[in-house]
């Protein structure tokens, strides 16, 4: 049986999966990634789940794909990760001649939005943005039904400017769409506006989840009806919907993906506001001909998307 392996690194776990050449998976496999003992311990972590994936008798593997967080080029080589002891590390060359098959690697975001769209199977729809909104802000870019990526690194739409004079991101820059709507951001307003004597149930949650703050968390305040939350969501889907309306006017494109586990867990809250935002910075008219979509995968789609992308560069 020729099969190929898809796998989405992150930084507190690795997910591997076995497929045929026809998207059936075999087998799954998931292990700690155990990034805080260093590179040497995440690439035996890899190789376990590979190695896991292959003992099957009777299989030929053919291809690996993988996703992994952070900056990829075009080489395969990951010039940096946030969460991952990566830097400039040459990890599809690594895999390839560990495997001796051919390996593509990209960013995890793009990976799991080209499974997305994949999954979609439709041949008319050829040009396909997606933003994917958690801890950080991902974005992703489908041109012609194919993935764009540019030199590598294309789509970081968490780091387009919203506010040129804003709040400073992770990134050092001032006023990245990530600074505003991102589970990391949300904290870091609530504790602001905590400390101007606003009241709110948040600060109970905040004390029990910390620096990144749970979109369930935020869900529970919101079911109350708490002043703050509703302020935290109403800036989130200003933002976000001042980054669609950039985006529509950019790319135009058939249909927009959204995802991430703020968008998962604020659905009903977010998206309409964002879309109403963005439908004030779109051009006029131009809104209308673009459809906005709720990803469907949740946490296969960085495995699915890295087969997907392996058997694009096989060419099965």
């Amino acid at each position: 049986m020729r099969v190929i392996i898809g796998l989405d690194i992150g930084g507190t776990k690795i997910l591997g999966a076995l497929y045929d050449v026809d998207g059936n998976v075999i087998s799954k496999i998931k292990k700690k990634t155990k990034s805080n003992e260093g590179l040497e311990m995440v690439m035996k972590q890899v190789d376990k789940v590979i190695d896991g994936l292959i003992k099957a008798e009777g299989i030929e593997l053919l291809g690996i794909g993988i996703g992994v967080p952070g900056l990829v080029n075009e080489q395969g080589e990951v010039l940096f990760s946030p969460n991952i002891p990566f830097r400039d590390f040459k990890l599809e060359k690594r895999i390839s001649e560990s495997y001796r098959v051919p390996v593509v690697v990209g960013n995890d975001v793009n990976v799991a939005m080209f499974g997305e769209y994949k999954h979609l199977n439709d041949v008319k729809l050829n040009d396909v943005l997606g933003i994917f909104v958690g801890t950080g802000v991902g974005g992703a870019i489908i041109l012609g039904g194919n993935l764009f990526v540019g030199q590598g690194s294309a789509a970081e739409f968490g780091h387009m400017v919203v506010n040129v004079d804003g709040a400073y991101c992770g990134c050092g820059a001032q006023g990245c769409l990530e600074a505003y709507a991102s589970k990391t951001a949300m904290p870091k307003y609530i504790l602001k506006q905590l400390g101007k004597g606003r009241m709110s149930v948040l600060k109970d949650y905040l004390e029990e989840d910390g620096a990144v703050m749970k979109s369930s968390s935020l869900k529970k305040a919101l079911d109350v009806k708490d002043e703050l939350a509703l302020d935290v969501v109403e800036r989130t889907a200003k933002y976000l919907g001042v980054a669609i309306g950039n985006l529509v006017n950019l790319f135009h494109p058939q249909m927009i993906i959204l995802g991430g586990g703020v968008i998962e867990s604020l659905e009903v809250e977010l998206v309409d506001r964002a879309i109403r935002e963005a439908r004030l910075h779109a051009m006029p008219g131009l809104m209308d001909s673009v459809e906005l979509k709720m990803s469907t995968l949740g946490d296969e789609a960085g495995v699915y998307g890295a087969y997907r992308l392996a058997r694009e560069k096989l060419k099965i």
